[in-house]
């Protein structure tokens, strides 16, 4: 992050809010936009913004998956395609 180019304050994204959208798409950082001089928002591009909401998700699955093994809640490779076997076979 570059601070003169990545922080910019609420009166500056009023008066210049297509330039931040153009620096924000170009770019791809995102821009911290702060009022009174503390943070209060993020302005990020589509792409980037779509891109860790899939991260996050697939992050959010890992934990619940690893949350279900070390409480039990998990079958071997094996059974599932036993399973998987008998239903499609009908045996």
């Amino acid at each position: 992050m570059n601070i003169s180019t990545d922080i910019k304050s609420v009166t500056y994204l009023k008066s210049r809010a297509a330039d931040l959208l153009k620096q924000v798409n170009e770019t791809r950082r995102p821009v911290v936009i702060t009022q009174n001089g503390e943070p209060r928002g993020v302005l990020q591009d589509p792409k980037s913004y779509e891109n860790m909401r899939n991260a996050i998700g697939i992050l959010k699955l890992l934990s619940q998956g690893e949350e279900d093994i070390k409480n039990g809640r998990s079958k071997s490779q094996k059974s599932v395609f036993e399973n998987i076997e008998k239903l499609l076979t009908g045996k």
